[in-house]
């Protein structure tokens, strides 16, 4: 299963200019705040409209604006959790999951998700009496219980602490890795994207800059804004002078790379823990750097 999106939207700021495909796995939008990153999920999601492109899940057609297709937010199979979880307060936990399981939920599968996801106890309760994380488990109980095609994850950790955000990313990661269906995780947050996603896509004022694995995302980053995204604070402008040896005139230093140095290379990132000390270097050499971009 995939979901295929190619959309374009104007906002205040800049235009949305998002072209992606996301398969089973977790699949990361990266960036500052104000970047696009929710209005991308509301677009998938259709509680926007974007102003031109295509928006396909496993070859269902949600949007197309040539075809003048645009289904509406029920019809398209999309779980979606917000920001603040979006719990019903007058509902207890148990109706809360049952709204997204039909007109008349089985109680035996309602009891199934209360116990899975370690909230039986709290099922006649209401969210008011709900800690952060209790929340965030009756939100995530609530959107397995629709069987969703692709699951929407908006920022899930931004309201709680950080021993509490650990523990759920833990926690949440076994649920998605379960439920097995593509989902889109929201982020300006790279431990939470290293922790929890398999793919990254990085987002520079609107459009989709840089997308790749994890690990590849974070050892050799593509672009300047993806090594400043990924937490590489030392990226400084270069000049190739050979397949291995540029200068940065910021710093006034030689860099002699271990891996061959695209002949693009504008500038290079070196991180504080991949500073090296060899013998018999010069003065304004450096014999190793993290990498160049």
């Amino acid at each position: 299963m995939a979901l295929e999106v190619r959309i374009r939207k104007k906002l205040n700021r800049f235009t949305l200019d998002m072209d992606f495909t996301a398969e089973a796995g977790v699949f990361a939008l990266l960036g500052a705040s104000g970047c696009g990153k929710s209005v991308t999920l509301k677009c998938i999601a259709g509680i926007e409209r974007p102003d031109e492109g295509r928006i396909v899940l496993d070859g269902r057609v949600l949007f197309d604006s040539e075809k003048k297709i645009n289904l509406p937010p029920q019809k398209r199979h999309v779980g979606y959790m917000f920001q603040d979880y979006a719990l019903f307060p007058n509902m207890t936990v148990r109706q809360n999951i049952m709204t997204g399981m039909g007109k008349k939920p089985d109680q035996e599968l309602v009891n199934s998700y209360l116990q899975r996801f370690q909230i039986a106890e709290l099922a006649e309760e209401y969210p008011a009496k709900l800690s952060g994380g209790q929340k965030q488990r009756v939100a995530m109980a609530r959107l397995v219980a629709q069987k969703p095609d692709v699951i929407l994850l908006d920022e899930p950790f931004s309201a709680l602490d950080t021993h509490l955000k650990w523990q759920l990313e833990k926690e949440m990661k076994e649920i998605l890795n379960q439920v097995h269906k593509p989902t889109i995780f929201v982020s300006h947050s790279r431990d939470e994207v290293y922790h929890l996603c398999d793919t990254v896509c990085s987002i520079n004022g609107g459009k989709a800059e840089v997308i790749e694995p994890v690990k590849a995302f974070f050892e050799q980053p593509k672009t300047r804004h993806a090594a400043i995204l990924s937490g590489c604070k030392n990226v400084a402008a270069a000049e190739r002078k050979d397949a291995h040896t540029c200068y940065v005139p910021a710093w006034g230093l030689t860099l002699h790379m271990e891996e061959e140095i695209p002949e693009d290379t504008a500038y290079v990132g070196i991180r504080a823990h991949e500073f090296r000390e060899a013998d018999g270097a010069c003065a304004g050499e450096i014999q190793e750097a993290a990498g160049a971009c």
